[in-house]
């Protein structure tokens, strides 16, 4: 566990430490999120870490319109 402090007007300043292991370069967007009381600080992603990341499921494109026909269909039930 490590201490920070808050500036004057409201700025976070976490360690080196903690910005090397979340990646957070100068200017990198966050998520702040509060859970049972305490702050969640989550890095955002940029488009280019997206893309290059592996997808979670794999589908072929006659598969994602087999699906799509049969999520329509239930919609308009």
């Amino acid at each position: 566990m490590q201490q920070s402090r808050v500036g004057s007007k409201g700025e976070l300043f976490p360690s080196k430490e903690i910005r090397e292991k979340l990646k957070l370069n100068a200017h990198a967007k966050v998520i702040y999120k509060i859970e049972a009381g305490r702050l969640i600080v989550e890095p955002i992603p940029s488009l280019k870490e997206v893309l290059e990341e592996k997808p979670s499921v794999e589908i072929t494109f006659e598969e994602f319109h087999k699906q799509r026909k049969e999520l329509s269909m239930k919609a308009e039930i």
